[in-house]
């Protein structure tokens, strides 16, 4: 009775074997996620970003601000996107995104130079993430530096004085304190919301196709469209209950700055959860049990963490984890938030990432609904 069995320990073995090969899913997931966790942490996570887009203001066109532009864009840690002609076109640049740095070289510049007057070159930066601005503007002075050591010669030479003769003004916009606070808290609106929603959506519908009761709901002529409506509706208001308590306590606690308008950020806010109800919705068509909603749910939490530009610089990414990380609506939900709470952004400025999640959320409901179909024949 109490005697050790090897042979029927070799059964429960061959059996829990079989078992864990017929569960392809699960399967799937051991596979699956530490190959993407390798992958990710591997390739797309870069705590150095390089090749930050940023755009130029020459107002003293000339040999020394050409060496200026040149020795920065050389360095990998800014390209040059473009130039522009006036304070107003690089506001907007920085304020939605399209440039985290502009680099301002004034009018005289070469002039005060050669008088000793030691001129000012003023850096702009995008300031929301301390990691990605930090680099850029630590390095700055060296690179000027080194850019105009072979312009400072001949005539010029006199001006290589123990201090150099300009000097390097560092603006920090939308975060002058450098407070790390101020990119994270925001950015943690995207991922709680991508959490919660998708996976408790998963896993009440699979927690009634495990209890048999999902059979008694599609016995009514309730229609699949209908089903799922009334599914994601309880939970679009505990969305905003935890946006609420989210803002609140950022407010509060951290004493984030809220300079924008409610109602961009409300509209946000609304299709971010309907994509990410509507993502759990569809998980429930794949998963059969709750442990496989669960794990469906992490395997795309993972990456909306990790490419979103919630942890780690976006434009710091390589090119293909940012193709990826474009098409996940944590990354546009993130930008958004934190273009309205920290720099003021309106609804026609945050429109280019609302209609990325309106395709989104049409996408995955199609797919969904397709789904659901095939479970109810």
């Amino acid at each position: 009775m109490f005697g050790f069995s090897f042979s029927r320990t070799r059964a429960v073995f061959g059996k829990e074997f079989i078992q864990l090969r017929r569960d392809r899913l699960t399967f799937g997931m051991i596979i699956g996620i530490p190959l993407m966790q390798l992958l990710l942490f591997g390739y797309a996570i870069n705590s150095d970003p390089r090749h930050l887009p940023a755009v130029v203001q020459t107002r003293d066109p000339g040999e020394v601000s050409r060496a200026i532009t040149a020795a920065i864009e050389t360095s990998t840690f800014l390209d040059f996107i473009g130039e522009v002609q006036s304070p107003t076109e690089a506001d907007r640049l920085l304020r939605t995104g399209e440039a985290n740095f502009v680099v301002v070289v004034p009018e005289d510049f070469e002039a005060k130079l050669i008088r000793g007057e030691r001129p000012q070159i003023l850096i702009e930066a995008d300031a929301t993430d301390p990691v990605a601005s930090g680099g850029p503007i630590g390095a700055m002075p060296q690179i000027v530096e080194s850019g105009l050591a072979h312009v400072l010669k001949g005539p010029l030479s006199q001006l290589q004085p123990r201090q150099t003769p300009w000097e390097i003004v560092i603006h920090r916009r939308y975060n002058p304190a450098n407070i790390t606070a101020y990119n994270v808290v925001p950015g943690l609106l995207g991922t709680i919301l991508t959490m919660t929603m998708a996976m408790m959506t998963a896993m009440a519908i699979t927690r009634e196709v495990e209890r048999g009761t999902m059979e008694a709901l599609l016995s009514t002529p309730v229609k699949p469209i209908e089903v799922m409506i009334g599914k994601i509706l309880p939970y679009v208001g505990i969305g905003f209950l935890q946006t609420a308590m989210l803002l609140g306590a950022s407010k509060l606690l951290f004493h984030i700055p809220f300079v924008g308008s409610f109602l961009p950020l409300s509209a946000g806010v609304s299709l971010f959860i309907l994509v990410n109800l509507a993502l759990g919705f569809l998980i429930s068509t794949v998963a059969r049990t709750q442990m496989q909603a669960m794990q469906l749910a992490f395997f795309v939490f993972l990456p909306s963490i990790l490419l979103s530009g919630f942890v780690f610089p976006f434009a710091g990414m390589p090119e293909v984890a940012q193709w990826i990380g474009s098409a996940l609506p944590t990354t546009h939900f993130i930008r958004l938030v934190r273009e309205v709470i920290l720099k003021g952004g309106s609804m026609q400025e945050v429109i280019p990432n609302i209609w990325p999640m309106a395709i989104q959320l049409g996408v995955i409901t199609l797919i969904a609904m397709n789904r659901y179909r095939r479970t109810l024949d």
